[in-house]
């Protein structure tokens, strides 16, 4: 038993170890701070040195004005401003090795929630498949909310594992999985998701025996209070928006934009009418309204007035538009108006693909494209006379990350069966439970992705946590009756 302990051990050490250089790598040789990373940065420097949740501008006479925002929850900032004040202000490189630490704590989360479940067999193969995924590991290098969120989701379906196997109740893994989902919704506003998928399998746990049931309120209180709990950090920051701007906003706008700022959504429209991939989210999407877009990065169907061809006609239109906008690259009401003219178009031309076809692209272009977002290679992986071995290398990261999901999906799929015919239990409840708040976020998460105007590929990076527990059924002895390794008994 020692030697198989001091083997276990060993074996944990050499995965935490090649976890911590692939992430060391990826700090070391492709960190960048730019873009929204800034955004975040301003926010918790203009915090820490003003006292104000907002923006430090420079104007013409280089004179500071303070601007206050509510574009992003506090969440990300207050980690930012943490560090700040403990590394020194703006020091970045600290940041990513905090974000290093934290994304090793999901590896292991990942991989403890898959042995408690699946048993000893499962933990290490799962802790090495998510030490080593690129795909996870290189957002350590950039200073944005996804490892922190991945951390969150990890945290939180383990609690709730240990919350089930513990009779359920006021315990300490009810208020680690309510502290989990709350920091999660500070840090994005779409992990709303992750509440609205736990909480309703807590309750359903809270009520699945009749003894349970006999006593309602009893038995639903404490998933009760630990909702009620998750909205408090909220508050404060509702009634500031309220105070400061005079709005009811209790996460973030969905343009991302302060009241009165300017927004445009007649192009956001038109670009839902075409748009699939990244590549358009960086040459169109992002470079509107502030610089010069090009009518040669559209792709053909962009052109498509409701035949399978482009039109001349539609092509001159856009075209004019695009002349327009570039004389100043600034949006106005006009031009958006002329863009939401073109996107009612486009979409009586093609209903079901504009409200249904494309949104559906989006998303398996989010979830199953080369994730080579955070690399210095060519967005446009697949032209292969222009750069071989980056194609290459982008067609095998596409198949490394195909491989992951469905391995998983087969996996969630096949322990979602076993739980549901396992013997009566209080092992099988909690695995339906489980299971089914998993398979939730995953769906809720899918649905949302339909939603959005933008592709872009780490919007998916939240199924991973759960598709590395959904592998860890292939350590599965095919033999095996029990799918936990609790051995707890019934908690009547």
């Amino acid at each position: 038993m020692n030697r198989a302990r001091h083997k276990l051990l060993l074996w944990t050490l050499a995965a935490f170890a090649a976890g911590l250089l692939l992430r060391l790598y990826f700090v070391l040789y492709l960190s960048r701070v730019a873009g929204d990373s800034l955004v975040y940065g301003d926010i918790a420097r203009t915090w820490l040195q003003h006292g104000v949740y907002g923006f430090t501008e420079i104007n013409s006479d280089g004179i500071a004005h303070i601007r206050p925002s509510l574009i992003r929850l506090p969440g990300y900032p207050f980690f930012l401003a943490a560090c700040f004040r403990l590394f020194g202000m703006e020091n970045y490189t600290a940041v990513l090795y905090v974000q290093v630490v934290a994304d090793l704590v999901t590896c292991w989360l990942a991989a403890a929630l898959a042995g408690r479940l699946f048993g000893g067999r499962a933990f290490l193969p799962v802790l090495w498949i998510a030490a080593l995924c690129p795909f996870t590991a290189n957002y350590v290098a950039l200073p944005l909310t996804e490892t922190l969120v991945l951390t969150t989701i990890a945290l939180t379906f383990y609690a709730l594992e240990r919350w089930l196997d513990a009779c359920r109740g006021f315990n300490r893994w009810l208020w680690i999985a309510a502290t989990a989902i709350a920091y999660s919704i500070l840090l994005r506003p779409d992990q709303g998701l992750l509440a609205a998928a736990v909480f309703p399998a807590m309750l359903w746990a809270s009520l699945d025996t009749p003894a349970r049931r006999a006593r309602p309120i009893r038995s639903a209180l404490p998933v009760v209070v630990a909702a009620l709990c998750v909205l408090l950090p909220l508050l404060p920051w509702t009634l500031r928006n309220q105070r400061t701007f005079h709005v009811f906003q209790p996460l973030a706008p969905y343009y991302a934009n302060d009241p009165g700022d300017p927004i445009s959504p007649g192009f956001n429209r038109w670009y839902r009418t075409w748009a699939i991939d990244f590549t358009s989210t960086d040459t169109i999407y992002w470079r509107y309204d502030g610089s010069r877009i090009e009518l040669s990065d559209l792709p053909d169907r962009a052109f498509d007035a409701g035949s399978p061809a482009p039109t001349e006609d539609l092509r001159q239109r856009t075209a004019s538009l695009f002349d327009d906008y570039n004389e100043e690259a600034t949006s106005t009401p006009a031009l958006d108006a002329r863009f939401d003219a073109l996107a009612r178009e486009r979409i009586s031309a093609h209903p079901i693909l504009c409200r249904i076809g494309l949104p559906v692209a989006r998303l398996l272009n989010m979830a199953l494209r080369p994730r080579i977002e955070t690399t210095p290679f060519d967005d446009q992986w697949w032209q292969w006379r222009d750069h071989p071995q980056q194609s290459a290398f982008a067609v095998a990261y596409a198949a490394l990350n195909l491989g992951l999901f469905a391995l998983a999906l087969a996996g969630l799929a096949r322990w979602l069966r076993r739980a549901w015919i396992a013997p009566a239990g209080s092992t099988r409840q909690n695995n339906r439970a489980l299971a089914f708040a998993m398979i939730f976020f995953l769906l809720l998460r899918a649905i949302l992705l339909l939603t959005i105007d933008n592709s872009e590929p780490r919007y998916t990076l939240e199924f991973f946590p759960l598709l590395f527990v959904g592998i860890a059924t292939l350590f599965l002895s095919p033999s095996r009756a029990q799918l936990s390794s609790s051995s707890s008994e019934d908690c009547e």
